[in-house]
């Protein structure tokens, strides 16, 4: 009967068929394409979670010193709805065990490894392809005026594809404009600075960072955008500066509009040293103590110098990566023959 059905089918349509690579000698419908980061019981049926809504992932960079601060942003994200993946950058995962989410969490160690180096390797689009929205957040980060699923709502209301919470500039590290809180707003998607230190802004500007841009702090991704995002994310480079700047790209249409900052549910960054910085028993939010001091020497792989100068080392290669990156771009950019950039700016003719 299975011969007499393919009997019937034209030899054509089965050669112009597109299947995964590698899985041409297999039936269609065995091939699993996609995955996910569920843990299964060794017997039963597995665990169900009872969300009403699709679940989403929150995946951070951690270290040890900052144990408190991480249970602090976990336990913003509930269980029903959020699966919690922890990237341990000093390799101390133990410690963790306490913590009473802990034991449901996926952890992955890699000594001194970034997020993105994680991300790129561990988030790949078909493994993440379940979660509605992917938050790929820093570990410094202070959570008392953010709520997960009104920040949820909001975003799927604005139609926000790529997005990330307001940081309050009042007590916060702020790097640009466009992130700082805007008070008695929802929602902005641009900024105008025309006086104040860093990139003019105006009103009819439209690359980043005035609009259609988030920083790397605290991104949240959409399915869709995090399949386009994972793209650019270069495997050689581990801080990813500059990838920012060209997310826009992966806003599925105009990033003026697609992209954004939630003002309502907003985010303290205390901007700290922390990977390759200090093993100090307390972090330095424990400490209480100014998130530019200074702290002790590492001996997670980093060269034995003063921290500071492990800093100064960490920016310089960081800065290197981004005018790699920038050539990069413009390299692709240039010898892709059948790439249309949807942004670029009409030629001004010359009088």
């Amino acid at each position: 009967m299975v011969e007499a059905f393919r009997m019937r089918i034209p030899r054509s349509m089965c050669e112009d068929e597109c299947r995964p690579e590698g899985s041409e000698t297999l039936p269609r419908g065995i091939v699993a394409k996609t995955s996910d980061l569920e843990m299964h019981p060794l017997w039963g049926p597995p665990n169900k979670r009872k969300s009403k809504s699709p679940m989403s992932l929150l995946a951070m960079a951690v270290g040890i010193k900052q144990k408190k601060n991480v249970n602090e942003i976990v336990n913003k994200f509930p269980h029903t709805d959020f699966v919690i993946m922890l990237f341990h950058y000093d390799g101390l995962l133990d410690e963790w065990n306490d913590l009473e989410w802990s034991s449901t969490a996926i952890h992955i160690s890699a000594i001194n490894q970034t997020k993105w180096w994680f991300a790129k390797r561990f988030l790949h689009p078909d493994i993440v392809a379940e979660y509605a929205y992917i938050f790929l957040w820093d570990e410094d980060l202070g959570v008392e005026n953010f709520h997960a699923g009104r920040y949820l709502s909001i975003i799927k209301e604005e139609g926000l594809q790529i997005s990330q919470p307001a940081i309050d500039a009042d007590i916060s590290e702020i790097h640009h404009k466009l992130t700082a809180r805007e008070e008695g707003s929802r929602v902005h998607r641009r900024t105008i600075n025309i006086k104040g230190p860093g990139r003019r802004c105006y009103g009819d500007s439209t690359e980043p960072p005035c609009t259609g841009w988030v920083e790397m702090m605290a991104p949240v991704f959409s399915r869709a955008s995090w399949r386009c995002a994972w793209y650019i994310i270069q495997n050689d480079f581990v801080h990813a500066w500059g990838v920012d700047f060209q997310l826009g790209y992966c806003a599925q249409g105009n990033r003026t509009t697609n992209v954004g900052v939630v003002d309502s549910e907003y985010l303290v960054h205390y901007g700290l040293p922390t990977l390759g910085g200090a093993e100090n028993e307390k972090s330095i939010l424990e400490q209480g103590t100014n998130p530019k001091q200074e702290s002790s020497p590492n001996k997670m792989g980093l060269p034995e110098s003063h921290p500071s100068d492990a800093r100064n080392a960490v920016r310089k290669q960081s800065l290197v990566e981004l005018e790699r990156f920038k050539n990069r771009w413009k390299k692709a950019a240039r010898e892709d023959q059948c790439w249309v950039d949807p942004f670029q700016r009409p030629v001004k003719q010359k009088k």
